[in-house]
């Protein structure tokens, strides 16, 4: 039996339980009554029928309920109230089993941070060819299994989950419509410095220097025409954002050719560059060597910025070069991405081995 009401600090929900001491007292009423009723039962086999007789009381004769001083408790009553605030829940009974009931959150903010979603049916194909340990959990549509029998099977040998489910789970779990019909959780990949990466770079190498672009799709798509064009090397400040789900997809199998190149003083990244020789190249739109008369030489570092306000005036003066695609002039300036294109089939034209 319960009941609830508000007071001060919120809402109060009043438990009522019987004691065990009553309970105690309620069974030596009952083992009284017992053995009055043994007795009596004695008494009238002997032939005594004063149990039909009825006492009579008196006015005066009549007992009266004792009178309790002020200081003295009532008897206590069978449903004692116990209060609990209702806002926290009762703990729960583990049956004596201790330890930890879930898992921590700040372990499961650490993992989600590390962790990232990638869907498009080419996107998962490269990728599952490239680094299938990074797969953490699948899912599937039916219609696209048939073409992922291999990673369903090394999924099943490798215990990793997968679920097939329908194209409204599928848009939930992958936060999108253009999921394609699968979708991976996987684990990001840390980018390398650009010490590391140059301590492994070929002797014909142009990389993509990228300073504050952000938009997931022209990444995506840049990505893509480095793959196309032998570019390895991305330079970045946040080497997770060529880890999204929107870029990967876009770049169509691109991403899983590409190394990422983290950096926190982006001039300073440029001049380690070249000192091991590389050529650093920015663009702009209406000034600079035309691109049809432009040399590139086989160690380059191609410097791209946003759209909007372009290179920032310190990544500028870090130029060797700059170079300008011809055009009508109709438009102010290419997209990022297609300017990327452009001056990356160049360089392979120049130097493809």
């Amino acid at each position: 039996m319960s009941d609830s009401f508000n007071g001060k600090n919120g809402k109060v929900k009043v438990m009522y339980v019987r004691s065990d001491d009553n309970d105690n007292k309620k069974d030596d009423r009952s083992n009284r009554r017992s053995d009055k009723s043994r007795s009596d039962n004695r008494s009238n086999s002997r032939g005594d029928n004063r149990s039909d007789k009825k006492p009579h009381w008196g006015d005066n004769e009549r007992p009266r309920r004792p009178v309790r001083s002020a200081n003295e408790k009532p008897p206590r009553s069978p449903w004692q109230a116990r209060l609990q605030d209702v806002s926290e829940p009762e703990p729960f009974d583990h049956g004596g089993i201790s330890g930890k009931s879930q898992i921590d959150p700040a372990q499961l903010r650490k993992q989600r941070e590390q962790e990232t979603k990638v869907y498009g049916e080419n996107a998962c194909q490269a990728l599952f060819q490239s680094r299938p340990e990074a797969i953490v959990r699948a899912y599937f549509i039916q219609s696209v299994t048939p073409r992922f029998r291999e990673a369903l099977r090394w999924m099943a040998a490798n215990r990793k989950a997968y679920h097939v489910v329908d194209d409204e789970e599928l848009t939930r779990v992958s936060g999108t419509e253009h999921h394609g019909g699968i979708c991976f959780l996987i684990k990001k990949r840390s980018g390398l410095s650009a010490v590391d990466y140059l301590a492994k770079a070929p002797a014909i190498d142009c990389v993509l220097a990228l300073e504050n672009v952000g938009n997931p799709h022209n990444l995506g798509a840049m990505m893509r025409s480095c793959a196309h064009f032998g570019v390895k090397g991305v330079l970045l400040r946040d080497p997770g954002l060529l880890e999204s789900g929107a870029a990967i997809r876009t770049a169509e199998g691109g991403a899983e050719h590409i190394t990422a190149i983290g950096v926190d003083d982006f001039p300073e990244a440029l001049e380690i560059f070249r000192r091991e020789g590389y050529t650093i190249i920015t663009t702009s739109s209406h000034k600079g060597t035309p691109l049809s008369k432009a040399e590139f030489p086989a160690k380059t570092v191609l410097v791209l910025g946003e759209e909007n306000d372009g290179l920032s005036d310190i990544a500028m003066k870090q130029s060797d070069m700059s170079i300008s695609i011809d055009g009508t002039g109709n438009v102010e300036s290419l997209n990022v991405s297609v300017a990327t294109g452009i001056l990356l089939a160049e360089w392979w034209r120049q130097n493809a081995v």
